[in-house]
């Protein structure tokens, strides 16, 4: 049987999503608590991959398991095993084929910049005290979604078959001193969001025009983009999935 399960990180503490060899990683956590709990050997495969320091307010990911248990029994275990910086939402099953990858139809994240000094969010939004014209910033995200290839965003050497993606949405908004990035897209490449907000930031300071961006996705080369703003500004907010994907009762 086939169960996917919820869940949100403060990803501080952890080198991203994915298990790696020498670092600790929130799949490795998440792996060692369902396998303590349910008493063997449990893998799971996340709905994708989020670098190191990025937070995720909502994650998914899927894991087999033949046997009986509780959801909501699981999900008080899972929280009660788990350190402070993971917390489970919900363990609910669903149908065999489907993978929490490849079944996902659109990903929303949010980048925060805190625009004054903040010792309260200072781990948790990039900080920009120079003045950013969000006019300008709000044109060029217009701009976005005129494109489909973002290779010019993408980190390099990446293997991946292609380099488009259906960028639905995306907008700056500001809450009082913080100012915050959403983007919606089908899929994102490697380093895709934390890039574009380094242009947009340089569009904000006045070092590139809006209509820059044309030139900058046309030439598809990395150089040609702004910097990759820090990790610790990143968060994955929501993941949709079809209503289909639960098993019929």
């Amino acid at each position: 049987m086939r169960f996917f399960i919820e869940l949100s990180y403060n990803g501080k503490a952890y080198h991203g999503w994915q298990n790696q060899p020498n670092a600790i990683s929130v799949q490795e956590v998440l792996e060692k608590a369902l396998s303590t709990i349910l008493k063997t050997k449990i893998a799971i495969v996340g709905a994708g991959r989020t670098d190191s320091g990025v937070h995720a307010s909502q994650m998914f990911a899927h894991f087999d398991f033949q046997g009986d248990f509780e959801s909501k029994d699981l999900v008080y275990k899972l929280n009660s095993f788990l350190s402070k910086d993971i917390a489970v939402t919900s363990v609910f099953e669903v149908k065999p084929e489907i993978h929490a990858r490849f079944y996902a139809s659109s990903r929303t994240y949010h980048y925060k910049i805190s625009t004054s000094k903040n010792v309260f969010d200072y781990d948790f939004a990039y900080q920009v005290h120079l003045p950013l014209n969000i006019e300008a910033m709000n044109v060029a995200c217009k701009i976005l979604l005129q494109y489909k290839n973002f290779q010019c965003f993408s980190k390099v050497n990446t293997d991946v078959k292609t380099y488009n993606c259906d960028i639905k949405t995306a907008f700056w908004t500001q809450n009082g001193n913080q100012l915050i990035f959403t983007i919606t897209a089908d899929r994102f490449l490697r380093n895709m969001v934390r890039a574009i907000v380094g242009t947009m930031i340089n569009i904000g300071l006045g070092k590139m025009n809006p209509e820059d961006l044309h030139g900058i996705i046309a030439s598809k080369s990395r150089s040609e983009a702004g910097f990759s703003v820090p990790a610790h500004g990143l968060y994955l907010v929501e993941i949709v999935y079809p209503e289909t994907i639960r098993l019929e009762c």
